[in-house]
């Protein structure tokens, strides 16, 4: 299968157990990979028949930038489910990682990867 890839995408939000990081916020960087048929659009060369990188951008924004959750779990959650939203796509692998995660410690991030899948109708 096919895939879209948008890598890298930096936010700001309000995410975390911690209430000093739900008042405070800090950055957020998320990847994701869509599973979708891209042939058609390979061949006929028109937008129309894939996604558009700035709609999966605003999906992943909303989400990130929205409402907090506690945990950078829920938000994957629901960037999966946003992205799955969309009849095109088959599977969506989700990846957020938090750079400035409240451990004391050296590290690049704390994160989280899920992937989710259409159920079939």
């Amino acid at each position: 299968m096919d895939r879209i890839l948008l890598a890298g995408m930096e936010f700001y939000g309000y995410h975390g157990v911690l209430r000093q990081e739900r008042e405070l916020g800090q950055k957020f960087i998320v990847d994701v990979e869509l599973e979708l048929d891209l042939k058609k659009a390979g061949i006929t060369d028109n937008l129309d028949e894939t996604i558009s990188y700035a709609d999966v951008y605003e999906v992943v924004r909303q989400v990130v930038t929205g409402p907090p959750s506690h945990l950078i779990e829920a938000v994957a959650e629901r960037v999966a489910a946003g992205l799955l939203n969309d009849p095109r796509v088959y599977r969506v692998k989700v990846r957020v990682k938090k750079p400035q995660a409240p451990i004391a410690g050296i590290f690049d991030y704390m994160g989280v990867e899920i992937e989710r899948r259409r159920r079939h109708e």
